[in-house]
């Protein structure tokens, strides 16, 4: 792809914009690489990896390698391998609901589920989607945890503990009306296998959300495997005394 920087304009940095605002960098959408842009790149450059797993340059430009680095986004923290396609062992709590959905997840995670031909595009996103009578193109985070619930429940969505829906924020809010949401999810709440969190995304009024399952919580670390926060159905890892615009936790 060709080298954005400072004052590029068109399509591209357009579709720059547009991907930085869904890892939560507030970036107005002009198609103009402007100061805004160029600071939320650094800040974007200087936590992240390269496919290789090697620190990102901070120089504010967007060449092949910062772009799969924000295709598939993997931050700096070191703390050794965690195999997320492996089901965490039982000791580590869960409910059974939780569990079976995490075990999708997995089974998601394996099969290389993500976006093929485009941003939010493809045969495992339409599968996503298809339930909330949503087009390929949509955004799919709460679609993927949706469809990992509908599978939990037996393909029954009558037996499902909240509406199969496409939005992150609707989610919760379901969970949060039926009193699952953990009311204490500070320091001393522990996650378990199977939880779902929850954050806002570009700002707490604008409606916009990101949601995951809950791989494990150990030694400070909150493992979760996610979809639309990578080009595939990942698994990411957060100190979890340092995470913000957290919306909460919910146990099903």
């Amino acid at each position: 792809m060709e080298l954005l920087q400072k004052g590029s304009q068109g399509t591209a940095v357009k579709n720059l914009q547009l991907l930085l605002r869904e890892l939560d960098y507030d970036v107005p959408v002009t198609s103009v690489f402007d100061n805004v842009t160029y600071a939320a790149v650094r800040n974007f450059q200087g936590s992240h990896l390269d496919k290789h797993g090697m620190p990102l340059k901070v120089d504010g430009k967007v060449g092949d390698i910062t772009w799969w680095a924000l295709s598939n986004p993997r931050t700096a923290v070191s703390h050794g391998v965690i195999d997320f396609t492996k089901m965490p062992d039982a000791a580590m709590g869960g409910s059974t609901m939780g569990r079976a959905a995490l075990m999708a997840a997995i089974g998601e995670l394996k099969a290389g589920a993500g976006e093929i031909g485009g941003n939010n595009r493809g045969k495992w996103v339409k599968k996503y989607l298809d339930p909330t009578g949503l087009k390929e193109g949509n955004a799919w985070c709460a679609a993927f945890l949706s469809w990992c619930f509908l599978q939990a429940a037996g393909g029954d969505k009558s037996k499902m503990p909240f509406r199969y829906t496409a939005g992150a924020r609707d989610l919760f809010n379901q969970l949060k009306n039926k009193g699952l949401a953990i009311k204490d999810s500070g320091p001393a709440y522990v996650p378990q296998p199977g939880d779902i969190v929850a954050w806002w995304r570009v700002s707490l009024a604008s409606g916009l959300g990101h949601i995951a399952i809950v791989h494990h919580f150990e030694d400070g670390f909150l493992y979760t495997i996610e979809g639309n926060k990578a080009a595939n159905v990942a698994g990411f890892d957060y100190v979890k005394t340092s995470m913000d615009k957290i919306l909460g936790y919910a146990r099903v």
